[in-house]
This record gives structure tokens, C-alpha cells and sequence, in this order.
């Protein structure tokens, strides 16, 4: 049997990484040098160094030299472009081996890890497109002596922060893109899961990305996160996480008025509607709240279903969330693997016990689960939960459903958007007419139908209100790197102020 359908196995010893500056793999050498434990398995598979801050100043450093040389922003999309697609046929090559590390550093099952790869190809592929297809405008009709132009330029040195949910695929969302429109890269990955961005190191090196123009520093977010937001030499920050922190750095980035992208919190409802095929509905709420763990920006974490079908559709999904395979990450038919961190394995659990204790009703789950080793949450849901509860207004990040029934779409509507964010909603109906008028009333950046957490790099995502500011991936995604110029071309000889 091969890898793909036979569990793999752990690693014999932890694999050891520098971080990655001016082109250049640097060795941890004196630095404090994280050990991250597999948390399926409590056993130590990569060495990560901790960078310091003045590590993280070579690296802005050569971003800028990269930058300002031109060496990169100075070529045609074309030439950019044919960087990215050998960096995406580069990771093609290398998929078991980043899915590997993804799932041993954080918890996902290895199928799911090998998905995300594929779709990280994608995002290359399409970003390549775009870098040739990124234009300006012109005006010709400012009369016969002057023409007017209007040009996206790059904006710049670009720090980028992403999460530990998706390590390899948040960051394949925005790398591609901020490559495409010529700028520089200081990136952060979290310290929890950072082999698959220093992997990325060596696949846009191989690929032909000039020194400097893609550069590493792993490190803590209270050290390196910080000094990223509040770097001089950085142009524009793209963070991913939570809102609470990624208030700390739209304060952090007034120091040189940096451009922020943020994509924040969230908490998505799942509308059901008592037309919608309710089998097909359960099966997909059931993907939406459990898919990797719950801990997704986007997990629609509250389902608001119509009254005349609520018993039904609950007994339904809890069916379904039964059935989820939970367990070893490493096994191909595993559908939800461990909690990526202590501190959220602890804080899911609390949500879970803060629902008992305000009077919701468990259906179902409710508990940790014991393989002997790791930490795994069993798919829960709650009934008779009100607006008021915890589990319905805050963000839990784990795989726990709150029940939330309406009367009419007047009253869903107004449910879903009853919270302090707007990243994501799903829609379950077979009307057509009822789906589109949800849709546009939502107050979310991404809105599905009939289907939850999917899509490709065609469209934007990003969030309303405190869901975060800008947009990633598709052609709205290149654009929030650039900024915009005017020129003024006058034609002829000048009509003298001066007589």
C-alpha cells in the first residue's frame, strides 16, 4: 500500500530548520529554538529557531534592497509570472512532503492537509494569470493637450503574519498575489506551524525568485509580530487571526500609517430553511462546523434553522456529527484530527462547559476524547441556545454547533446578523428567489448556497465589519498590494504664466 492510502508514519527524529533571509537558509546558531510536539501524538517533530529582532531588521532590510533595486518589481508580469508557475509546479513535486509536515505540526488529517497543498497550487497558477493581466487606466478626454494616466504600482515591503490553522494555505492566498504585483516579503508564520512557510522558501528559490524578495522569520507574535507592525521599513501589513489581536495591530501600524489587510474573526451562521434539502443541509453543516476541528476563520459555528423542521434537521445533523471519523491524523480515513494547541484545546472545552452551565441543551459530543495520546474534541451540538449564551456570540474555534430556530426571513436575517462580525454565511434553500434576497442582506464577505467553506482563487475573500479590512485572492487580491498613481501628460508647447 502506498502513503496515500496506509497511515504514515512518525517521523525517527524531529526535523531541524533555519529561517530565511536575503536568499539565504541561516542556521538557529545561538537562538532559542523552538521544539513543536505533534499534537495528535505529544512527540517533538520539527525544530523551529526563534528569530530576534534584529533578524527581523536584515530581513526588512533586503525586502527593501530587493524592492527598491527593482530586481523584481521591475519586471513584466510575464517574467514574474513564469516565477510562479515553476514555483507552483515546484510545490506540486514536493506535496506529500508539505502535507506531512502540516499534519504532524498541526493536527489535520493528512488527506485534508494534501487538499489544501493542491489548492495552494491553484492560488500560483492563478496569481500567474493575474500578474499579466494587472493594468491601470487612461483618460482621453482631457482635451487635446493633455492625457491623463492612471497606474497600479507595487506598494511595496509587504510584512505578512499568518495563523497555524492553515499554515501552507493562508499563506498561498496571499503570497502568490503580493508576488504578482511586484512587491517584497518579510512573512511570520506562526511558531506553532512554520515548516511549510520555510519549505515555500526553498520551492520560490528553486523557482528563480531573486534574493530578498521572499524572506523568513519565524518567531513568537509578542516579539516578531509586533516588531513587524510597528517596523519603519514595512509598507503594508497583511495579518490573519483574531479580532482582539488584530486590533492591537491597526494601533501598532499608525506609527508610519502603514496599509492594513486583516482577516479576522468570525462568527458564520448556517441558515436553514425548511424548502431546503435538509439531508444534503445536514451533511453540510456538519462539514462546516467540523471541518479541521472547528478552527477556521470561517467554521459556521451557529446554525439558524426554521422552527417547523428544527427537531427534524437536529436529530438529522446529529446523526451526522456522529458519524464524524475522529482520530490519528496520520490515517488517511480520518475526518477530524486534533486540536492544534493546548491553549485552544482548553479554551473549546470551556465554551463547551460554559454552554451546559447557561442552559443549553446537549444534543450530542460534549467532550474530549481519549486516544491515549493528543488532543481531540468530539463534534458537539447544543439545543435551546439564545442569543445571550456565549457559545451563540463569541467565536469558539472547535467544532461545537449552537442552535438557533427562526420563524420567517425576516427573522433569520436578522439572527445571522446580529454579531459584531460579517466573514462568512451559508444559505440552505432549493428557492431561488429566497436565496438570492439572504444572500444580499447578510452581512458577510463570503456568502454560500447550498454549499459552505469552498471556493478557488477566482474570487475575493475577506470580511465586513469586525471580520477585518481588504480582500485577498482573485483580481481584488493583487490590487490591495498596489496603489494607485496619476500622471498628467501635457502635450505641445506650454501656454506661459509669466508673461
Amino acid at each position: 500500500m502506498n502513503e496515500k492510502t496506509s497511515k504514515l508514519a512518525l517521523p525517527s527524529e524531529p526535523r531541524t530548520f533555519g529561517f530565511f533571509v536575503d536568499g539565504e537558509h541561516i542556521e538557529a546558531g545561538n537562538r532559542v529554538v523552538l521544539e513543536r510536539a505533534s499534537p495528535a501524538h505529544d512527540v517533538c517533530v520539527t525544530r523551529i529557531p526563534c528569530c530576534t529582532r534584529e533578524d527581523l531588521d536584515k530581513a526588512v532590510e533586503a525586502a527593501r534592497t530587493a524592492f527598491d533595486n527593482r530586481r523584481w518589481s521591475g519586471l513584466s508580469g510575464g517574467e514574474r509570472a513564469s516565477v510562479l508557475l515553476k514555483a507552483a509546479a515546484g510545490i506540486r513535486e514536493r506535496i506529500d512532503e508539505i502535507a506531512y509536515f502540516e499534519t504532524l505540526e498541526n493536527g489535520k488529517p493528512i488527506s485534508q492537509a494534501r487538499g489544501e497543498v493542491e489548492g495552494g497550487i491553484g492560488m500560483f497558477e492563478y496569481a500567474a494569470g493575474v500578474a499579466r493581466a494587472l493594468h491601470g487606466d487612461s483618460f482621453n478626454n482631457l482635451g487635446d493637450r493633455m492625457f491623463g494616466l492612471v497606474t497600479r504600482e507595487p506598494i511595496g515591503v509587504v510584512g505578512l503574519i499568518t495563523p497555524w490553522n492553515f499554515p501552507f494555505y493562508i499563506l498561498c492566498e496571499r503570497v502568490p498575489f503580493i508576488l504578482a504585483a511586484g512587491c517584497t516579503i518579510v512573512a511570520k508564520p506562526s511558531e506553532e506551524t512554520s515548516a511549510s512557510g520555510l519549505i515555500l522558501a526553498e520551492i520560490l528559490k528553486e523557482a528563480g525568485l531573486p534574493a530578498g524578495v521572499y524572506n523568513v522569520v519565524p518567531g513568537t507574535g509578542n516579539e516578531i509580530g509586533q516588531a513587524i507592525t510597528e517596523h519603519a521599513g514595512i509598507d503594508m501589513v497583511s495579518f490573519t487571526g483574531s479580532t482582539a489581536v488584530g486590533r492591537s495591530v491597526v494601533h501598532a501600524a499608525a506609527g508610519n500609517f502603514k496599509k492594513l489587510g486583516l482577516e479576522l474573526g468570525g462568527k458564520n451562521p448556517q441558515i436553514v430553511f425548511a424548502d431546503a434539502d435538509l439531508k444534503d443541509a445536514a451533511d453540510g453543516v456538519a462539514f462546516g462546523v467540523a471541518f479541521n476541528g472547528g478552527q477556521c476563520c470561517v467554521s459556521g459555528s451557529v446554525l439558524v434553522v426554521e422552527r417547523s423542521v428544527a427537531d427534524e434537521f437536529e436529530a438529522l445533523l446529529a446523526d451526522k456529527l456522529s458519524k464524524i471519523v475522529v482520530g490519528d491524523p496520520l490515517d488517511p480515513a480520518t475526518q477530524v484530527g486534533a486540536i492544534t494547541t493546548e491553549a485552544q484545546n482548553t479554551k473549546i472545552l470551556n465554551y463547551i462547559d460554559a454552554g451546559k452551565k447557561e442552559g443549553a441543551k446537549l444534543v450530542c459530543g460534549g467532550s474530549a476524547l481519549d486516544f491515549g495520546a493528543g488532543r481531540f474534541v468530539a463534534p458537539t451540538l447544543f439545543s435551546e441556545v439564545t442569543k445571550k449564551m456565549s457559545i451563540a456570540r463569541e467565536e469558539i474555534f472547535g467544532p461545537v454547533l449552537g442552535v438557533l430556530p427562526f420563524d420567517g426571513m425576516e427573522e433569520a436575517v436578522r439572527i445571522a446578523n446580529d454579531t459584531e462580525y460579517g466573514l462568512a454565511a451559508s444559505i440552505w434553500t432549493k428557492n431561488i428567489d429566497k436565496a438570492t434576497q439572504v444572500s444580499r442582506r447578510v452581512q458577510a464577505g463570503r456568502v454560500w448556497v447550498n454549499c459552505t467553506i469552498t471556493g478557488g482563487p477566482e474570487l475575493p475573500i475577506g470580511g465586513f465589519k469586525q471580520s477585518g479590512w481588504g480582500r485577498e485572492t482573485s483580481i481584488y487580491g493583487i490590487e490591495e498590494y498596489t496603489q494607485i498613481k496619476s500622471v498628467h501628460i501635457e502635450l505641445g508647447k506650454r501656454n506661459h504664466w509669466i508673461g
